[in-house]
């Protein structure tokens, strides 16, 4: 009994050292870590896009300075009620221009700058509220030119009303600034998501062909760099497949719901829908072919099923940090943030899927769609001389002779 016991810790020690003394361990044994950190990254770019929506969010006061006056004094007072965070959108002023009220009020709400949440026009005589989605705004508005008028008057008793205001709801035809942001952010994430499980499929499709020794039968028929370029791309078609698949899915799921025109509506992209499509695919693709080089040239120089799944560990950190990195970006456009990752090649194409939602402009698009292809072209040529260089060598991989370096060291 003794005996067998002994038997049993000497194969536990082994499996242990050889688990742990492994410069892949300590990428496993932190990977919760990092995952907490980039979802932080990832949460506070979200919010950071919510927040930058939030900002660009207006109610405007059409008046003279003279009742304008009455109007900021009351929305002082009454928004230093407000618990931070929850106060109503910012209040602008906008001096009367002269023709018809109710038409410059309307014009407000097709702004590209702001996005006009409700316009208080009409006081002190006929007041009257236009206002968009949700009448927050518009009954703040109302508190406002009640408030106002009272403070005009004076000696108003409490509870008798001052002016009657009409209200009338108006119907967007184009998209808000927090939902072009938003759709970037949903953008941003699916094209992540999708590069991420997608490309990741070719470390396990070539984990089996080092199993049952295809890349071998390859290797002696064709160049490697031949089969390296030529799985890259097979591949992808395969991705191509899988998104056209769920992407039509999707599409005819969306349009049968009630409404979902209204909806499209507010998330119309700065770009327009179908170029917004036509780049979103061309980015999928660049972010895929990065990627999918990346691990495939990584792959070839693991031995076994267990170092590919661990080399491929740190990858997939360093694309959630490309997540993060982008997402922040997408929050702050214009900024030095934004211009880093929008220049960096393995964020590139997640930082402009999100640009183009909010930005019109098509030029820095066709610049970035280039840029990654030379970038492309690199990792491509890169990554297929080390592939090659790891299924043609002998003996353990680089990596399973640092493992034994550590594993000589703890014994």
């Amino acid at each position: 009994m003794s005996n067998h016991l002994h038997q049993a810790a000497v194969i536990a020690r082994r499996d242990f050292i050889a688990t742990v003394a492994t410069p892949a361990f300590l990428m496993f044994l932190l990977a919760p870590l990092f995952m907490l950190i980039f979802a932080m990254v990832g949460g506070t770019g979200a919010r950071m896009i919510a927040d930058s929506g939030d900002d660009a969010q207006r109610l405007v006061v059409i008046a003279d300075a003279d009742y304008g006056t009455y109007i900021e004094a009351a929305d002082e007072r009454i928004r230093a009620t407000f618990p931070l965070g929850i106060a109503p959108a910012e209040l602008e002023r906008r001096e009367p221009q002269g023709g018809d009220p109710e038409q410059q009020a309307r014009a407000l709400f097709t702004e590209s700058s702001i996005d006009v949440s409700a316009v208080l026009f009409g006081f002190p005589d006929t007041p009257r509220i236009i206002y968009g989605s949700g009448a927050r705004g518009a009954d703040y508005l109302a508190l406002l030119a009640d408030t106002a008028a009272r403070d005009r008057q004076g000696g108003t008793p409490p509870g008798e009303t001052v002016v009657e205001i009409e209200r009338e709801s108006y119907a967007r035809t184009s998209a808000t600034i927090g939902g072009q942001q938003s759709l970037g952010f949903a953008a941003l994430f699916l094209l992540f998501l999708l590069t991420l499980l997608l490309a990741g499929q070719t470390v396990s499709v070539l984990a089996e062909e080092k199993g049952n020794k295809v890349i071998e039968i390859l290797a002696a028929a064709v160049p490697l760099e031949a089969v390296f370029l030529g799985k890259l791309v097979g591949l992808f078609g395969v991705a191509l497949l899988f998104v056209a698949f769920w992407g039509t899915l999707a599409v005819l799921a969306v349009m049968a719901l009630p409404g979902s025109g209204a909806a499209l509506t507010m998330l119309d992209p700065a770009i327009g829908f179908v170029p917004f499509l036509a780049l979103a695919i061309a980015y999928f693709a660049m972010g895929y072919l990065l990627l999918g080089s990346v691990f495939l040239a990584v792959g070839g120089q693991a031995s076994s099923m267990r170092e590919i799944q661990m080399l491929s560990l740190p990858i997939t950190f360093f694309q959630m940090a490309m997540f993060g990195l982008a997402s922040a970006a997408a929050a702050r456009p214009g900024s030095s943030l934004a211009l880093f990752a929008e220049l960096f090649p393995f964020s590139s194409p997640f930082a402009m899927v999100a640009k183009g939602a909010s930005d019109p402009r098509l030029w820095p698009h066709l610049a970035a769609i280039a840029w990654q292809l030379l970038w492309v072209s690199i990792t491509i040529s890169l990554g297929a001389r080390w592939f090659r260089k790891g299924v043609l060598k002998s003996g353990p991989s680089v990596f399973a002779r640092i493992g034994a370096l550590f594993r000589g060291k703890l014994a």
